[in-house]
């Protein structure tokens, strides 16, 4: 329904741009004095749309049902003064009465009755906008900040059949500050010979609280798209009309060279490539159980334990009963043990009896339905477990507290509201999430895993051609041994291209080889730039590695304060002196390549950062660093992209740290 609303307000907002446009096209034939400061008056109405969850409204008042959306239509009015010093930029300052108050949309309290909440949301606002008239003409766009000072925070609710409300706000932002942007049209009334300008300006425009919400409290965000009319009035200085004949002239556009970015190739490849190593693996649990649309049963996925079989679980057995291949297996060998979440859940609490947690379900049907699955998670805990009810409290939500899913999206929804649609896991206690440095995290504490790393990174031949993915159609690599057998790899279109040494080797022990890189450039031009590298395989059993893993939410690549203390804390520590360590970030399938590349690679950057900071003041020495950002690309994905769950750990850095050989 809200989708509805701001799609009609979108319109509104489209039809009077066009309106304006058409209307400037008359209005920029006119000729008359352009005063450079201007005064005057606006008044508008504010379309208000809500979103978000508010059910405390106050420290004495919590309703028995939450809010989540809502609109209404308010008044708007401002002085306002302009600054153009030409035709095309200038200035604008607005002081002005804000009303965003609205009704939110009804919902049904327990006693099976309606309940209504509005609110009188008001304020003194200072806008001030940079002004931009692109054809320097009547038409001209806005945008600036808005600093906004609450003036009125009522609210009334009415609770029929059982009593009716009015008071103001808690934990309401007294200063809050937002962002608009918008388009208007400078109509002339007064004549052109009249020293004392006058025009009626039509505008509309967008206002967010995309920087703060209006409380700090809760999660009600409130939207408006404004439209109105100001009268301005400004004194300048009356010239005479030229008239003068259009005079058609021919236009001469030279002729422009296209400078393609020469590409730097290069090659890193292991002197010495290790093709097994075993691995101790620290792999993180995600906190979420994800459901399949229209269902609230817990999927068969996850694996689920009667009363008998539940009684004899243990964490430690997750350990070693999983496939050992790490990178064609890692998959299916983490999800084995991630789906073992609810009784991995069970064990922590049965052996922390003093334990409790939330389930928090989510579902953009209904938040009932989305406790409905909360209910399921917390009755499998109860009967399989034998956890006391009372330990765990259930919630229900239409989107989670981090959705993925955010306002005024539009592509690939259908795979944002799959990943929204679970039940989180939370906890005060450090026997069920991870704590480092005394803070708590949204992962329930790790598992550790050990097997046999197949082709790890290390044992990777790295190819970079810097420039590659802008300047190249495609690229690809010819590798020629001695004895004159050529293997080709291709074709690639990003900057960077990874083969394992193994591929490369087959059967032999070790081999020389001369390497081509050969692009096509986007003027047809193929360029050809040579390497060489000689690889020597070797086997050493005892050389064990450590794995940790970092998890990111949807499109973020900053770690979470805990996890950077994970990494100075836990991490860091275990990074022996003149060792290597490796760090690869991922995303999922969502979104463009070139933006998840980019995102991956700030991703293992930032780790990379806080570990060398921390090395640094540990005084350890010789650790070399290779950092890599892979994006979405599947043949290097830690997970596949098919379910949820696989999505959210693909959206990761994984640091391998490998002892000096």
């Amino acid at each position: 329904m809200i989708q509805t609303h701001i799609s009609k307000h979108k319109f509104t907002f489209l039809f009077l741009v066009l309106v304006f446009t058409g209307i400037s096209g008359i209005a920029q034939t006119e000729k008359r004095t352009e005063p450079k400061w201007w005064f005057g008056l606006s008044g508008a109405a504010n379309f208000n749309t809500y979103r978000g969850t508010t059910q405390l409204l106050n420290e004495s008042i919590t309703v028995p049902t939450a809010f989540h959306k809502g609109k209404g239509i308010k008044p708007y009015a401002s002085i306002l003064t302009e600054y153009r010093p030409n035709k095309t930029f200038g200035f604008m300052l607005n002081v002005a009465y804000d009303n965003r108050g609205g009704k939110f949309e009804e919902v049904i309290a327990p006693c099976n009755c309606p309940a209504d909440l509005t609110t009188q949301l008001s304020y003194v606002a200072v806008e001030p906008s940079f002004r931009l008239a692109p054809f320097s003409n009547a038409f001209y766009l806005f945008i600036g900040p808005t600093f906004n000072f609450n003036v009125v925070k009522t609210f009334s609710y009415d609770q029929s059949k059982q009593y009716y409300i009015k008071d103001d706000w808690s934990s309401l932002r007294k200063t809050v500050m937002a962002a608009q942007v918008g388009a208007g049209i400078d109509i002339p009334v007064s004549k052109k010979s009249s020293a004392t300008q006058m025009t009626i300006s039509p505008f509309a425009s967008f206002q967010t609280d995309l920087l703060q919400a209006p409380r700090t409290v809760e999660s009600w965000s409130v939207y408006t798209i404004r439209a109105g009319i100001a009268l301005k009035f400004g004194t300048g200085k009356t010239k005479p009309v030229i008239v003068v004949a259009p005079v058609a002239e021919p236009i001469v556009i030279a002729p422009v060279a296209v400078v393609e970015k020469e590409v730097q190739f290069s090659v890193r490849a292991p002197k010495f490539l290790q093709t097994n190593r075993q691995v101790k693996e620290s792999f993180p649990i995600r906190n979420s159980i994800f459901f399949n649309a229209g269902s609230v049963e817990i999927p068969n996925r996850y694996v689920l334990l009667d009363l008998k079989a539940a009684s004899s679980f243990k964490e430690e057995q997750l350990q070693e009963d999983q496939p050992n291949n790490l990178n064609k297996g890692r998959s299916a060998r983490q999800l084995a043990v991630y789906y073992n979440i609810l009784n991995i859940t069970g064990s922590r609490m049965r052996m922390n009896p003093a334990t409790t947690i939330v389930l928090t379900g989510s579902s953009d049907n209904h938040p009932e339905e989305g406790k409905q699955m909360a209910e399921n998670v917390k009755l499998y805990l109860v009967n399989s477990y034998g956890i006391d009810a009372s330990r765990i409290k259930t919630e229900g939500r239409d989107k989670p507290l981090i959705p993925s899913e955010q306002p005024g999206a539009t592509k690939e929804l259908a795979l944002l509201r799959e990943g929204d649609r679970r039940v989180d896991i939370t906890s005060n206690s450090a026997g069920i999430m991870m704590q480092v440095g005394g803070t708590l995290t949204n992962y329930m504490k790790p598992v550790e895993i050990r097997a046999y790393q197949q082709d790890p990174l290390d044992s990777h031949v790295i190819f970079t051609a810097e420039g590659a993915s802008t300047s190249f159609k495609t690229w690809s690599v010819e590798l020629t041994d001695e004895k004159g057998t050529m293997q080709s790899f291709g074709p690639f279109t990003g900057d960077q291209a990874s083969v394992p040494g193994k591929t490369i080797l087959g059967n032999d022990p070790q081999g020389n080889y001369k390497i081509v890189m050969i692009g096509q450039t986007n003027a047809g031009v193929t360029v050809r730039k040579e390497s060489y590298v000689s690889l020597i395989k070797t086997e050493d059993p005892k050389q064990e590695g450590l794995r940790y893993s970092i998890l990111f939410d949807f499109d973020k690549s900053k770690t979470i304060e805990s996890y950077e203390n994970f990494l100075i804390q836990i991490v860091c520590p275990l990074i022996p002196e003149n060792g290597t360590v490796i760090i690869h970030g991922h995303t999922d399938i969502i979104g463009e390549d070139a933006y998840n590349l980019k995102l991956s690679k700030d991703r293992s950057n930032g780790a990379q950062k806080i570990i060398e900071t921390e090395l640094l003041k540990e005084g350890k020495k010789g650790v070399r660093f290779e950092s890599y950002g892979f994006g979405e690309a599947i043949s290097m994905a830690p997970f596949e992209n098919n379910l949820p769950e696989e999505r959210f750990y693909n959206r990761t850095v994984i640091i391998d740290i490998i002892p000096n050989k």
